[in-house]
């Protein structure tokens, strides 16, 4: 197969995403362990803690919202295990 006959690539293979913004830096929110449904949000189906990729917070607040869950699992408030 000559140079010509070949097709060429049209860009890269995977596009960049714009990196969204931390919820709590931009809007100045409280994390509270108290607030189910906030606390919720930031965990997956399966109960476990969302990474940063899928929470979107940056690194401080994500290491403050597992604390946040770690304390409402405590108390019985979020489950450890959802079935």
């Amino acid at each position: 197969m000559t140079r010509e006959a070949r097709k060429p690539k049209s860009g890269g293979q995977f596009k960049k995403r714009k990196k969204k913004p931390c919820v709590f830096c931009v809007d100045q929110k409280e994390i509270d362990y108290k607030d189910i449904g906030f606390v919720k949000r930031f965990m997956t189906d399966r109960g476990k803690i969302a990474p940063r990729r899928l929470s979107g917070c940056c690194a401080l607040h994500q290491r403050m919202i597992a604390k946040a869950v770690k304390r409402a699992r405590q108390i019985g408030l979020a489950p450890f295990v959802v079935d």
